[in-house]
Order: C-alpha cells, then structure tokens, then sequence
C-alpha cells in the first residue's frame, strides 16, 4: 500500500485535493488517473480509501470511499533526544523510530552539545517521509529545540528514565520497563550528559538506565531505546492474544 498525507481531513470529509506538489507528484511520476485508489492518512490515526474523480497535476481530488481508524497505543513514548554533530546521524535516528513506533520527540541542548541549532522544518520532512513508507498511521509529534534544564522543569507523566555513560549505579532499561506505561527517556549528546546534568535529573525523579554493555552514539542509543519500549509493549500485547501471524 502507497500512503499519502493529509492533515487537514476527518471523518466527516467527503473529498479533498491535494496541494500542487502532491497532485504532480500523484499524476505526472506516478501516473496516476481517474478511477484509481489512493490511500491517505491524516497522521492522527485515520486511513481513507479514496478514488480519484480529477487527476489534474495542478489539483488531484479525490472522493473518500472508505474510514478506518487505528487503535492508539496503550502506551507514549517521548524521547529527548540531544542534537548530534552531523545532521545526518539526528535524521537516521527520526526515520528509524518513526518506523518503530516512537510517539514523540523533543531535541534538547546540554552543556555538552556541538549543535545547538536543528533545522525543525526538514526533521518534520525525515518523520512525515518515514510515516507514508512505513505505512504508520500516527505521524510523531516534533517539540521545538529546548535547553535540557526547561525539559527537567517540565512534567511528565509515567516513567521518567535517563540514559548515561557514567559508572554509576544504573539499572538496566529491560527492568524498568512495564507493557502500557508512558516513558520519557533522556539520551545525550556525544559527550554524555555532564556530571551536573545527571545530578538534577536525579533529583527531579529520574531513574538512570543502562541500554547495554556497550558505548552507544547518541543515535543508535535513541533507537535501542525506542525499540525496547515498543519491543516489550508488543510482546505484551502478543502473550495477550492482540496480535495474530
């Protein structure tokens, strides 16, 4: 199934057309014409079987033949994650959890961080992207870049974890988890967390957690993280009889 996007329809939409990129996209490289199906999403759960009533390259509309809506998970993920050094390392990070499950993402900047800055527009690109080739029916929320001292002082509910590299007394990420609980999860920059950073995470209630045996970069850690959480939901899930081969 080939999915398309759009965020601006609901159940009660009837038809709609896509935007001018979209529609040349639709009918000049995919050659698509009238009468044909297209699958769409609006990110928030719904998918729409539509058929094409204009195949025009300026305004493709469709009529919407069918609804149907996924069931939400049990559970939220939310991983603050820091920016790393080369772009391409935070967007394979976004890609690969988008495909796992990931509910949310927060870039936070620590004291130790070498970007400071991200380009949020083209991250919204790399998830939107991931989410119609994984045919993912939730598009992950993005939250502007904030200082990893604001992201403390916010509330989370569930399971509040931060991953780091010191020796200290850590527990391991598979112990703490449980099926249908939310998770917030701290991973740092290439440098690790500073010794103060990890101090007031303690102190605001989080539980610091080991992914492993070994050191991790900063995006192959977020999605070991990512993949434990959803790993240990589905099996849960499987166990209870919701999942079938």
């Amino acid at each position: 199934m080939q999915l398309f996007y759009n965020p601006n329809i609901d159940e009660a939409t009837q038809s709609f057309s896509f935007d001018k990129e979209e529609s040349k996209h639709i009918v000049k490289v995919l050659r698509k014409k009238d009468t044909d199906i297209l699958f769409v999403t609006n990110g928030a759960g719904l998918l729409f079987k539509t058929e094409i009533t204009l195949a025009s390259d300026n305004k493709c509309t469709v009529q919407i033949l069918e609804v149907e809506k996924a069931t939400p998970s049990k559970f939220h993920l939310h991983l603050a994650v820091a920016p790393t050094k080369m772009n391409d390392r935070y967007e394979w990070f976004l890609e690969k959890a988008t495909e796992i499950g990931i509910h949310e993402i927060t870039p936070i900047i620590c004291d130790r961080s070498e970007r400071k800055v991200v380009n949020s527009e083209r991250f919204e690109k790399i998830l939107l992207t991931a989410m119609k080739q994984s045919n993912v029916l939730f598009l992950p929320k993005l939250n502007e870049a904030i200082s990893f001292k604001e992201f403390i002082k916010r509330k989370n509910e569930g399971l509040q974890l931060i991953a780091h590299c010191e020796e200290t007394d850590k527990k391991s990420l598979k112990s703490v988890l449980e099926p249908n609980e939310n998770v917030t999860l701290l991973i740092g920059p290439e440098g690790d967390f500073s010794e103060k950073e990890i101090a007031l995470a303690l102190e605001n209630n989080f539980i610091p957690v080991s992914l492993g045996n070994t050191r991790l970069r900063t995006e192959t850690a977020a999605v070991v993280a990512c993949h434990s959480v959803v790993f240990v939901n589905e099996s849960a899930l499987t166990q209870q009889g919701g999942i079938t081969e």
